[in-house]
């Protein structure tokens, strides 16, 4: 490394040269969103509309959330986004991030020093004391900083992405965990009412035996079959309070399993407008925080790959130094001094070079997580409208089977109260009814939660007012 110093009045060629210098070379652009998709989807290119069908052809429409009629849902969903543990650390990364910008784009400008000095001799005063001032400067010929600043940029944007998808996920969270607090507690209510029948059994078999149409052992059979409906019960109440402790986690409060959700779950929406699968790629905001991890990774590879060249900065100094000790010369006079350094690395044991091997390698690691990211995407969306499709077909044929069921259900109580049938025809239509109206229950919930993954698919937003990090960080 040499120094050059240079005169306090440069030639204008000089001036000329320096200033061409300082702009440095243009940096390459990352690829566009249009050539990674062309990149990565060479094996499955996106159809002209979702294959599993159930969506209406329109552009994807916001404030999903709504759209279940539950203004309790969505006020929980508001104080999770407040509250929520997981939110709160993807906004600190935001934070972060920014933080990170900001350093990058330090190293393009001046750094300046100040470093003072001062002693003295026994008896008093009049030692040695000074100022210095020191300034450098590195020009970004190559583009090494601009590109590592570049790359923060786009590695910010892309944690900024993953919170807005984190939001996402909080907000389908709740909103699944309401779902299945509601569908517990009815459930209760199915088996309460079936512990109910069973014991309304018990009591028509103990009147049967006291006017002497009966049996003991009629009377024994319904009072054991009280026993299994009981400890139905008390699985289905488990599950209930392990569902509103998981509601209650998810909102940050502490999991009591106190919490009031409503008694019975809402209607399913109609169908969602689900837009063109090409345009899934640019909304999602994980497919794009993926995307801009690929510019990121490119940018590193800009800055591995100048940083094999020579750096050039810019240096500049003053100082005044007074002493009564020793005589300076010029001592009114401060000193300044300008000049230039240049480094040139000329070998390393090919750790730059490697350096660049390992950047293109993460860049390859890059595209190839945006392909999964863009076939998650596609995957989820079309696996949500077969599963709703399905859904909503058994759900009519369950339906039907829980009218049935009653009807047979009231028929066979006449009969056992007439005699023309046994108790155990009562019991086995009864059992078959709340089994019927249990896997309805489940398949009415599973509706909900497959919307809500629609919803959270299609990267459609839950229309609730924006929050800025700093709040989600400090709440």
């Amino acid at each position: 490394m040499g120094t050059i110093s240079l005169r306090p009045l440069m030639p204008v060629a000089a001036l000329a040269a320096l200033a061409a210098v300082m702009t440095g070379c243009a940096l390459k652009d990352p690829p566009t969103a249009a050539d990674l998709q062309k990149e990565v989807l060479q094996q499955a290119p996106p159809p002209a509309e979702f294959r599993a069908g159930g969506g209406v052809a329109a552009p994807v429409a916001d404030g999903w959330l709504a759209s279940f009629q539950e203004p309790t849902l969505t006020t929980l969903v508001n104080e999770a986004l407040l509250y929520n543990a997981d939110l709160r650390v993807a906004a600190a990364r935001v934070e972060q991030a920014g933080g990170y910008v900001k350093v990058a784009s330090a190293a393009l400008l001046p750094s300046v020093g100040l470093a003072g000095l001062g002693g003295g001799k026994s008896g008093g005063g009049g030692g040695l004391e000074g100022i210095f001032l020191n300034a450098s400067l590195e020009l970004d010929v190559w583009g090494r900083l601009r590109y590592g600043r570049a790359a923060a940029r786009e590695q910010a944007a892309a944690v900024e992405a993953d919170y807005a998808y984190a939001r996402q996920s909080l907000a389908a969270m709740v909103a699944k965990a309401w779902f299945l607090a509601v569908e517990a507690g009815m459930q209760r209510a199915i088996t309460q009412d079936a512990l109910g029948s069973a014991e309304g059994l018990l009591r028509m078999a103990d009147d049967r035996l006291r006017i002497g149409n009966g049996s003991e052992q009629g009377v024994a059979q319904a009072r054991a079959n009280i026993g299994p409906y009981r400890d139905s019960l008390k699985q289905v109440e488990l599950a209930r309070e392990q569902a509103l402790r998981s509601l209650e986690i998810l909102l940050g409060r502490y999991p009591a399993a106190e919490i009031a959700v409503a008694d019975r779950l809402s209607p399913v929406p109609p169908p969602v407008p689900v837009g063109m699968p090409s345009e899934l790629l640019e909304r999602r905001p994980d497919v794009v925080a993926a995307e801009r991890r690929v510019a990121a990774a490119f940018d590193r590879v800009g800055e591995a790959k100048t940083a094999q060249l020579p750096k050039i900065s810019l240096t500049a100094g003053g100082s005044n130094v007074t002493s009564e000790l020793i005589v300076l010369k010029d001592v009114n006079s401060p000193v300044w001094s300008l000049g230039a350094n240049l480094i040139a690395p000329i070998y390393q044991g090919g750790a730059l070079r490697a350096q660049v091997e390992i950047r293109s390698a993460e860049q390859k690691q890059a595209v190839a997580e945006y392909a999964r990211a863009g076939q998650k995407a596609f995957g989820e969306v079309e696996s949500a409208l077969g599963t709703e499709s399905i859904l909503r077909e058994r759900d009519a044929i369950l339906a039907a089977t829980v009218r049935d069921n009653e009807k047979s259900l009231e028929l066979t109580r006449i009969q056992f109260r007439v005699g023309t049938v046994d108790q155990r025809s009562v019991e086995q239509t009864q059992l078959s009814l709340y089994s019927a109206r249990t896997a309805r229950l489940r398949v009415q919930s599973e509706q909900l939660a497959q919307r809500t993954n629609l919803y959270l698919a299609l990267g459609g937003g839950f229309d609730l007012p924006a929050m800025t990090t700093t709040t989600a960080a400090t709440k």
